[in-house]
C-alpha cells in the first residue's frame, strides 16, 4: 500500500483552494498562467505550451518575467468576450 506524503497533500490542497475574483473586477496589468487558466477554463499547461510555440490568440502575447509568464489582462478580458 502506498503511503501519501503529507507535505504533498497539504501543498495540493492549499492549491485547489485558491480563490479568483471575477475577472471583470481585475485591475492589475498581468495575470499569471494559474489566474488566465481558471478564467479561461483551460490547464496552465496549455497556456505555457502556447507561450513556448508563441500560438496564444491575438493580444495575449505573454511577457517573460524572471523565469514566469506574465499574460495581459486587457488580452484575456477581450479574448473571454469581457467589455474593457
Amino acid at each position: 500500500m502506498e503511503t501519501i506524503n503529507p507535505a504533498l497533500l497539504a501543498k495540493l490542497e492549499v492549491k485547489s483552494q485558491r480563490n479568483f475574483i471575477p475577472l471583470q473586477e481585475v485591475t492589475k496589468p498581468n495575470l499569471t498562467t494559474a489566474e488566465l487558466a481558471y478564467y479561461s477554463n483551460m490547464a496552465e499547461q496549455t497556456w505555457r505550451v502556447k507561450a513556448c510555440y508563441d500560438t496564444a490568440p491575438e493580444g495575449l502575447r505573454p511577457l517573460r518575467v524572471c523565469g514566469k509568464l506574465a499574460w495581459p489582462t486587457v488580452g484575456a478580458k477581450k479574448l473571454l468576450g469581457i467589455a474593457v
